[in-house]
């Protein structure tokens, strides 16, 4: 599902035009962008957690050379999936 068709479904579940759902789908995922990136962790109970993870510099080799290299620390976005988004993917 790209996000053009959990625009259509959000509308027809909300009872709202397509352009309605796609602005409020938007907002809602740009306040996620903005929250993890500045260090927040977003928590929507039952779906999942949302949070910027460090990675420990490493080494690395270059794949054409085999040269080996530094690979920084960096912080990464993650994702823990909820209990009952967990329930649903995989029923017991």
């Amino acid at each position: 599902m790209n996000k053009g068709e959990l625009v259509d479904v959000v509308a027809e579940k909300a009872n709202v035009t397509k352009k309605q759902a796609d602005a409020v789908l938007t907002a809602a995922l740009d306040a996620v962008i903005e929250a993890v990136s500045s260090g927040d962790k977003v928590t929507l109970v039952g779906f999942g957690s949302f949070e910027a993870r460090e990675r420990k510099a490493r080494e690395g080799r270059n794949p054409k050379t085999g040269d080996k290299m530094e690979i920084p620390a960096t912080k990464v976005p993650a994702f823990s999936a909820g209990k009952f988004f967990k329930e649903k993917v995989a029923p017991k």
